[in-house]
């Protein structure tokens, strides 16, 4: 039941050709498909997304890349208040998708970064998936497949799709006694939504200052561009076909706006530089290929172009050679994330740990609170044998930014070597939980709750954890077992 569940949440992904419609309609906003799940049933399908998607797909956590993508999407939905909780993640594979799954779960592959000429671009494929949560179409999904016994349809896209990355025995299970009929009402019930999507994601484009235009644009420059496509999955499930139906309808829309320029971002071209030199499987040819382009003038960011060099010359292990490109990039701007953070990454691994401490704890007082220079500035304490330290600012952090989870396992190996063994069992939790693992997330906390001479307050804090964390496993057990029945 559990693979179900799950099955069913990737139709959401698969948007197919787009309906005639008018462009002008509303969106539901009443649509009865908000009673189909609680709010704490959306958490845990969201958790077991996660997990699901961890295990299946290379997502990246470098934290550079991570707070660029999550900025532009904080920039999207803050400007159009459409609310809720959104996380945005990339996944390192060439495909040029992204796609929405449950609670604001909102993955982007590394193709389509590259794919995007403008940054609009990319913020047009964002826009695109924000408007299939604040819409609620994956409820609507669910709605619209309660009373079939089987999801028949979800079934076929999860032995399509996940059956060939996760577990190939389960996905051809999954494929028998699938009925063709359903195929077509799903298909039907995803273009609705996708053409919804297209619109509302003009509206939150164009209100957060980006060009409106950028999404027919992009969708006509791939449709062009077949090569785009991702050639290992079967034609239908290529997502986000396009069409002219559908680029004209989104073009009617942005037509509404007008044409609005807005430059790229610096740190959109940095993010791409630093995709493209990930891209190589050797640190040599990514070495050779920044050579290639600086010598010969063909990037588009002198900056961007400079910084993939330096990164692939830290991969290649050329240190000195980075840090003369880096040199470059900080006097040109010398309160650049990117730059320090590449700057103090060199020192690191060429063992110069006092200079990196120096210069991260100079930029942690003049930047504030910005997670890729707190996480490098820990990471270089503990390397120094400062354990202390890097648990105390790691902590700091926390307090002040609690929303940033990718702190939790660097909290656990900070407070393993200080040796507080109750810190450390709750950390890990916390970071188990925010994987999806939740059982192993509960059995942390009750090593970390039997411990002796526990302070009082930690003590107490790891017990609510505990007792909120074994309550959410209760109700997930009693909604499978209903499930089963």
């Amino acid at each position: 039941m559990r693979v179900l569940w799950l099955s069913l949440i990737f139709v959401t992904m698969i948007a197919a050709n787009p309906l005639v419609a008018d462009p002008y309609r509303l969106p539901d906003f009443g649509s009865s498909a908000d009673t189909v799940l609680s709010l704490a049933d959306q958490r845990s399908l969201a958790r077991a997304f996660m997990k699901s998607v961890r295990k299946a797909l290379p997502v990246i956590e470098d934290p550079v890349l991570d707070d660029y993508i999550q900025s532009l999407g904080r920039e999207l939905v803050q400007n159009n208040h459409v609310g809720g909780d959104y996380r945005f993640f990339l996944i390192n594979q060439p495909t040029v998708n992204a796609f929405a799954g449950p609670s604001g779960q909102i993955g982007v592959f590394a193709g389509l970064v590259l794919a995007a000429e403008t940054e609009s671009e990319l913020a047009a494929v964002l826009a695109h998936e924000i408007a299939h949560v604040s819409q609620k179409h994956l409820m609507r999904s669910f709605e619209s497949q309660k009373r079939m016994a089987v999801p028949a349809t979800a079934l076929l896209i999860a032995a399509a799709l996940l059956g060939s990355q996760v577990d190939s025995q389960a996905g051809m299970a999954a494929m028998a006694g699938v009925q063709a009929v359903a195929i077509q009402n799903q298909i039907n019930f995803t273009r609705e939504n996708e053409q919804e999507a297209d619109r509302i994601g003009i509206d939150i484009l164009a209100e957060a200052g980006f060009n409106p235009f950028a999404m027919p644009g992009f969708f006509e420059s791939l449709g062009r561009s077949g090569r785009y496509y991702d050639k290992s999955a079967p034609e239908f499930l290529r997502t986000h076909p396009v069409t002219t139906s559908r680029i004209a309808d989104a073009l009617a829309r942005a037509e509404q706006y007008g044409l609005r320029q807005r430059p790229d971002s610096l740190e959109f071209h940095l993010a791409r530089a630093n995709l493209r030199q990930r891209g190589y499987t050797g640190a040599q040819r990514a070495v050779e290929h920044f050579e290639s382009t600086l010598a010969n003038g063909r990037y588009r960011n002198a900056l961007a172009e400079r910084y993939g060099y330096a990164l692939a010359l830290v991969r290649a292990g050329r240190f000195d050679s980075a840090r003369e490109q880096t040199a470059s990039l900080l006097q040109a701007r010398p309160t650049q994330v990117e730059f320090l953070v590449l700057d103090a990454t060199i020192d690191i691994q060429d063992g110069q740990l006092g200079r990196a401490i120096r210069n991260l704890k100079s930029a942690q007082g003049l930047l504030g609170d910005h997670w890729p220079i707190a996480r490098i500035h820990a990471e270089a304490l503990l390397k120094a044998g400062q354990v202390g330290a890097a648990l105390s600012l790691l902590e700091a952090f926390h307090r002040r930014r609690p929303s940033v989870t990718q702190i939790h396992g660097l909290l656990a190996d900070a407070a393993g070597r200080s040796g507080d063994k109750a810190k450390t069992y709750g950390y890990r939790a916390e970071e188990l939980y925010y994987q999806g693992d939740l059982e192993p997330a509960i059995r942390q906390l009750e090593l970390a709750v039997r411990l002796p001479g526990v302070d009082y307050h930690l003590a107490s804090r790891l017990q609510a954890r505990l007792d909120a964390m074994r309550e959410e496993e209760a109700s997930d057990n009693k909604k499978w077992s209903r499930g089963n029945d």
